[in-house]
């Protein structure tokens, strides 16, 4: 299994915005610039963590965007299932009638603990987690 390039520009910038969580809304090229993202490319990725209700943007000269939760309540699961939907490796552990033999199938249930235990490692790290930790490595630098 393997993320996709787009969850993890969706993971910088997220933890771009819960860096600024208590100060202004942080414009789209600022977080394109620190994060090395094409803008387009980060217009494209906001756009589920918008609808998801993560994100949301303000409008005028002190416009951007800003997290509309607190980091502490979203976690990197939150972030990679907005951009990726489910973490299932097989199609059939979401839905049972996917597949005709899901009763006699011996793996299904190895793919569903994957799929568990991705799911809960991810789960564990919040953004306030992930902001304070990049935190410390730009004292670092």
């Amino acid at each position: 299994m393997q993320l996709s390039t787009k969850v993890r520009y969706a993971a910088r910038a997220m933890i771009e915005l819960a860096l600024n969580y208590k100060v202004e809304p942080i414009q789209l090229n600022d977080i394109a610039c620190k994060q090395d993202i094409s803008v387009k490319y980060l217009e494209q990725i906001m756009a589920p963590l918008r609808a998801r209700g993560f994100v949301r943007t303000q409008k005028g000269s002190r416009g951007g965007y800003h997290l509309a939760v607190k980091p502490e309540d979203i976690t990197l699961y939150d972030i990679v299932e907005s951009i990726e939907g489910s973490m299932a490796p097989v199609a059939c552990v979401d839905n049972d009638s996917y597949c005709d033999r899901v009763d006699m199938c011996v793996t299904r249930s190895v793919w569903t603990r994957v799929k568990d235990a991705v799911k809960k490692e991810l789960q564990v790290k919040t953004l306030a987690d992930l902001a304070a930790e990049q935190e410390k490595l730009y004292l670092k630098s």
